[in-house]
């Protein structure tokens, strides 16, 4: 049987910063940034996971990625694959490292990025890609995968097993329908802070061109700037294009009510990130307060735990799952049947190097195995840094294009991998050269 080898990490970072692409009012000038991790078997097979990060810190992710990745270093691989569920726990709970978190912040993200190294060798190993591999398990194995410990009182396993059974019925033309005709995206390339409004109205008209019926602006640092903007973002797509505006956090609760409510004459169609993303009771005081204006958070929850609170509690209209915020595919399975449980859409965030290419897989099991509906649930997409995927995601006409390579979409390109390696790679040394860091 071959034999886990090693798990190695690398601290690859975009300078997304010198164009301002990524800014809004919190994050003001991210770079783009991934703390990759390989996975290593002593018959030659590899496995690739990736933790999204802006820049500083990705190192300190890389090394709690090696941390997790040398508890499973010696054991054997087919025992790990054969049993995702257990593999999960046995990193997530280890009875050490769960001091970090327990379940949430870097600990969590370094566990999940570990954990999918082991998804990529099991679908690589069947030949299919995430989607389609996790839309053909049986509900059983999904229900084995999934970690119930502290929501059971939101969802049993045997609740889980019931939605994932009924789940079965069409799914086979579902199947078919997405890897002909994808899954509907929005964009949120338009709409990043530190753009001119000339280049806001410029790309916005471009996305409805492209074939989007959503674009998401960023908002929270002005009022007057985001009213000047919302209007000219009106005016260039028209009023049958839905404008989600984002926060990223910055508001108290009322405030969040009050700014919202100043820009309901634009339509805005979600506020996402309105306050704190551990507020539950703020957000479920700001969704009162804003509505029919849905409420949309969930990229920076930090697990499947604080998730059921928001869904318990009424927090919000659109839950953002973010596929490496939380520990792995597992914890993802878990949000995802907890969300068709309360009946709450499921529009992942993907505003990150790799995260499109990541997030992508969620919604097409989702729709093909868990809801059978899309109605108007998009998955977000960006511009950006596609080109250093080994498959790039795609999107075509609006929608994204169904992956077909084997594994996650976490592989990416060796020659980019090596390139932007912090801070040693030829790209920062050739930007520390020219002066332009």
């Amino acid at each position: 049987m071959p034999v886990i080898t090693s798990v190695r990490s690398y601290d690859v970072r975009f300078p997304t910063s010198l164009e301002l692409d990524g800014s809004d009012a919190v994050n003001v000038d991210p770079d783009y940034s991934a703390a990759y991790a390989v996975l290593e078997a002593d018959n030659g097979e590899r496995g690739y996971g990736l933790v999204f990060t802006a820049g500083r810190g990705n190192e300190i992710v890389a090394k709690a990625i090696e941390s997790y990745g040398a508890r499973l270093v010696g054991l054997e691989l087919d025992d790990l694959v054969s049993d995702l569920g257990a593999a999960a726990k046995r990193l997530v709970h280890d009875s050490q490292l769960r001091w970090l978190g327990p379940e949430k912040g870097v600990s969590q993200m370094a566990a999940g990025a570990v954990i999918n190294t082991l998804w990529d060798v099991r679908a690589r190993r069947e030949g299919k890609p995430l989607w389609r591999l996790l839309a053909e398990m049986s509900p059983e194995e999904i229900v084995s995968a999934i970690d119930f410990t502290h929501i059971q009182n939101a969802l049993t396993p045997e609740e889980a097993l019931e939605i994932l059974r009924a789940g079965e019925v069409g799914k086979a033309e579902r199947l078919a329908e997405l890897a002909a005709n994808g899954h509907p995206a929005y964009t949120t390339t338009p709409g990043w802070l530190g753009y001119s409004d000339e280049k806001l109205v410029r790309l916005s008209k471009e996305a409805v061109a492209a074939g989007y019926d959503m674009i998401k602006l960023k908002v929270g640092t002005s009022l007057e700037d985001d009213v000047r903007r919302m209007r000219l973002a009106r005016e260039a797509v028209g009023p049958e294009i839905r404008i989600s505006i984002d926060a990223n956090q910055r508001w108290e609760v009322d405030e969040a009510i009050a700014w919202t409510n100043a820009l309901a004459e634009f339509d805005p169609f979600w506020i996402e990130e309105p306050t704190s993303t551990d507020d539950v009771l703020g957000h479920a005081d700001i969704r009162r307060g804003v509505a029919p204006i849905k409420v949309a958070t969930g990229e920076a929850v930090m697990n499947r735990i604080i998730f059921k609170q928001m869904l318990q509690a009424g927090s919000l209209d659109v839950l953002q799952l973010d596929s490496t915020r939380v520990a792995g595919v597992n914890e993802n399975l878990a949000i995802l049947v907890m969300a068709k449980k309360f009946g709450v859409p499921v529009c992942p965030h993907a505003g990150g190097v790799g995260l499109c290419e990541l997030v992508q897989h969620y919604s097409f099991f989702d729709y093909a195995a868990l809801t059978g509906e899309i109605g108007w649930k998009r998955v977000e997409f960006v511009d950006h840094l596609h080109e250093h995927f080994v498959e790039p995601a795609r999107v075509v006409n609006g929608s994204y294009v169904a992956p077909v390579l084997p594994g996650t979409g976490a592989e990416m390109v060796a020659q980019s991998r090596d390139r932007w390696v912090f801070p040693d790679g030829a790209g920062w040394v050739e930007l520390r050269a020219a002066g332009r860091i």
